[in-house]
């Protein structure tokens, strides 16, 4: 993995009606944080897990920095950017410049939080990386300078009983050049399996698929109504499947069982991304 690069910090779904779904996850059985509002002109809500996290996430007002989600959003909602962990968004901007990754410059921005009754500031600090470098997203690193503003145990607990982002499922045209790009970004050799080509950041592992392989893997019906490359499918690690299943149907989903025992719920019930619980 490269230097000051550590893994997973979380992924953006974006959306067009950020109440529909705050509502939509609600019912999945997830905790959603208060909803925040950045000093770059979006809003959102974080859902929370124990080193990572999904932040669902829509444009209130233009801004430079989220004119590539202004884009996504005029065609569709869904997965449209993963943020890499970084300790020190500064050297880790250096090091993607010295092996010829062309990132923007650290941008700061922040979000108020209130907490026990008392305003206080998160603040983050991001490099933004060319759409080109991982395809089928907009890929950044995120410095947290307050991660205990971020992280907190009472929005960390989900009925559906999930702990963490186990993977993310990238529907590619061409596997093998993409999975080419993604390593170059994260300094990591892939790994090629029988079900295909994979790569590890931290905890979370990407795969990458073409469209055959990944409706036969998923069922064509859950997959998003949009055109490769993209983010099709998060895989969810929870604590009990059985458990899991029961809390999406009290919440209105019919998740489908695939032969491992996994659980899916179909990108058009969660505003545009596959779910997967692992």
């Amino acid at each position: 993995m490269r230097t000051n690069i550590s893994g997973l910090d979380h992924v953006v779904i974006l959306v067009r009606d950020l109440d529909a779904a705050q509502a939509t996850y609600a019912r999945l059985g997830l905790t959603l944080t208060p909803r925040g509002f950045h000093s770059i002109g979006t809003h959102n809500h974080c859902i929370m897990f124990d080193s990572d996290y999904v932040e669902l996430l829509a444009v209130r007002e233009p801004h430079p920095v989220t004119k590539y989600f202004s884009q996504f959003l005029a065609d569709a909602e869904g997965a449209a950017a993963l943020a890499f962990s970084t300790d020190d968004a500064r050297a880790a901007h250096a090091s993607l410049r010295a092996s010829g990754v062309m990132a923007d410059e650290p941008v700061d921005f922040s979000r108020p939080v209130d907490m026990d009754g008392i305003r206080r500031e998160a603040r983050f600090r991001v490099v933004q990386l060319p759409v080109n470098e991982t395809p089928g997203c907009r890929a950044f690193l995120c410095q947290h300078d307050t991660p205990d503003l971020v992280w907190r145990p009472q929005y960390q607990r989900h009925a559906l009983g999930v702990v963490g982002v186990d993977g993310i499922s990238v529907l590619v045209e061409d596997v093998d050049e993409t999975v080419k790009a993604y390593a170059r970004v994260l300094d990591t050799p892939p790994t090629e399996t029988a079900a295909g080509w994979s790569l590890a950041a931290g905890g979370c592992t990407f795969s990458f698929f073409d469209r055959a392989a990944l409706e036969q893997r998923l069922g064509s019906r859950a997959l998003p109504r949009r055109d490769a490359p993209m983010l099709v499918a998060l895989r969810l690690r929870v604590r009990d499947r059985d458990l899991a299943s029961e809390v999406l149907r009290r919440g209105g989903f019919t998740p489908e069982r695939l032969s491992d025992g996994a659980l899916v719920i179909g990108a058009s019930q969660a505003h545009g991304v596959a779910l997967v619980l692992v």
